[in-house]
């Protein structure tokens, strides 16, 4: 069963101004880590910033079948 996931965006100020929140969806906390890690948009600088934010993301259960995939950033 896959979740959507909202992350708060893990660069910190000042760096990453305001901050912002990305939307994936996965089936776990792991595989979220790797779409986030993997993303080229992001800056790799703070990638040991990314599970702790993934770990402490909301999480809402997804009923139908869902490709895995970041859907959504928001990010400044």
């Amino acid at each position: 069963m896959k979740n959507l996931y909202i992350v708060d965006y893990w660069v910190p100020f000042p760096q990453s101004e305001y901050g912002g929140i990305v939307n994936v969806i996965a089936e776990t906390d792991s595989e979220v880590f790797e779409l986030l890690a993997g993303e080229e948009q992001f800056n790799s600088t703070y990638i040991s910033r990314i599970m702790p934010n993934v770990v402490k993301a909301q999480k809402f259960p997804l009923v139908d079948e869902y490709k895995s995939g970041i859907i959504e950033a928001f990010v400044t």
